[in-house]
């Protein structure tokens, strides 16, 4: 029973931010003309969406994944998009912003090779950094 209740107590509360996948090419571009921040295990990309464009609903943050071929093969890049999924399910309902639309590019060696926890710590750093300019 302590087990279970300790378990409870470990996960983090509910955020009711949604987040949508980016799948159209237009998006991925508007985003790499946008902001920038690198870090080392990956690039961050994040633009604010304007209200009359598709998919202008406030209420969401929309992330998108990319890794080119030079981060390795096919087995590698999934593993890397993978990577990079699961740090913006865990960091982006905290510290993302809704009605902004992010890409992470995976970098090569690193995106697959950093160590988790230093790249939380490396999203939460570029999220700051990118919503502190102007």
């Amino acid at each position: 029973m302590q087990a279970q209740q300790g378990k409870a107590a470990d996960t983090p509360p509910a955020v009711s931010v949604r987040l949508e996948v980016l799948a159209k090419r237009a998006d991925f571009l508007r985003a790499a003309q946008a902001r920038r921040q690198g870090t080392a295990g990956f690039l961050l990309q994040a633009r604010a969406r304007r209200a009359d464009e598709a998919g202008g609903d406030s209420s969401l943050i929309r992330i998108g994944y990319t890794c080119s071929k030079k981060v390795g093969n096919s087995v590698i890049r999934n593993r890397a998009r993978r990577r990079l999924r699961e740090l913006a399910r865990a960091i982006l309902p905290l510290h993302g912003r809704q009605g902004w639309d992010y890409v992470l590019v995976g970098r090569p060696e690193t995106t697959i090779s950093r160590d988790f926890a230093q790249m939380l710590g490396d999203l939460e750093r570029a999220l700051l950094q990118i919503h502190s300019k102007p």
